[in-house]
């Protein structure tokens, strides 16, 4: 019967849940500041912005 009852024991399973959820999110942060120093990429964004914001008549 214990072991069953640690079997099916699942306190701290929402709060590992949320620690690789975090730790996922931190990661894929990570991954975006690597990419936006690329120096093609911020190109690319300052002219899809400076078009967007250009006022054509």
């Amino acid at each position: 019967m214990r072991l069953r009852t640690r079997l099916h024991d699942e306190d701290g399973a929402a709060t590992a849940e949320y620690a690789i959820a975090t730790m996922a999110a931190v990661a894929f942060a990570g991954l975006l500041v690597v990419i936006m120093q690329s120096d093609e990429v911020r190109d690319l964004l300052e002219n899809i912005i400076r078009t967007a914001l250009t006022l054509d008549e």
